[in-house]
């Protein structure tokens, strides 16, 4: 896990990181900054629901994420600006896990409530050989009307790091898929949320422009 050092920073850059302690903060950022956006990296509920766009990275324990979100205020402060305000809002890896309604790891804990599913380990049964977790590139198959994948072909590769997944099942918005075993979701977007299970800061030339989409959108 990395190292994060949590400081209240002037608003003002076009992009906050949300420092809840688990994230994969500084990889986003120098992705960020590779394609010429500033950021700030914020653990201040005040910061995070002013900000303009947001992204929520992390790494580790759905349950251990969801306690420390709450127990910053950091949740509410999310939900305010994505819901209240209409901030634009990406989930990425256990940050996209987040956004969903519950998760089983670790004992069954309320997510965000911002993605209408639940989160569950995969399901051994339908794995075959295949191991858990899911490490490495796979391919994406998308959808033509997606903001996230314009210009990205599909299926296209992105990388992965995970144990647990989201299913599509009745969902609405524009859904990315990824087979591992079984179908699950790889990207959502639906109005102003948008989330990937994969890294794009770590997918070379596809991620960067896929987070050059949520961006400019």
């Amino acid at each position: 896990m990395e190292t994060t050092f949590c400081r209240y920073l002037s608003m003002g850059a076009p992009v906050t990181l949300v420092d809840y302690g688990m994230g994969n903060l500084w990889s986003v950022r120098s992705a960020l900054s590779y394609l010429g956006y500033d950021s700030v990296v914020s653990c201040n509920p005040s910061e995070v629901e002013r900000a303009d766009v947001l992204i929520l990275p992390g790494v580790g324990s759905f349950r251990k994420a969801m306690q420390a979100l709450r127990d910053s205020q950091l949740d509410q402060a999310i939900l305010e600006a994505v819901t209240g305000k209409g901030r634009k809002l990406l989930g990425i890896c256990l940050g996209m896990q987040l956004l969903a309604d519950h998760g089983n790891e670790d004992g069954e804990t309320a997510g965000l409530g911002l993605i209408p599913t639940r989160v569950d380990r995969f399901d051994q049964t339908q794995m075959g050989a295949l191991k858990v977790p899911h490490i490495g590139f796979n391919h994406v198959r998308s959808e033509t009307q997606s903001v996230l994948f314009q210009g990205v072909a599909s299926p296209a590769d992105f990388y992965f790091v995970h144990s647990y997944r989201l299913l599509a099942n009745g969902l609405s918005g524009c859904h990315g898929i990824c087979n591992y075993g079984q179908d699950f979701l790889a990207a959502y977007e639906y109005e102003n949320i948008f989330a990937t299970q994969f890294h794009p800061e770590k997918s070379q030339t596809n991620g960067l422009r896929l987070l050059r989409n949520f961006l400019a959108c």
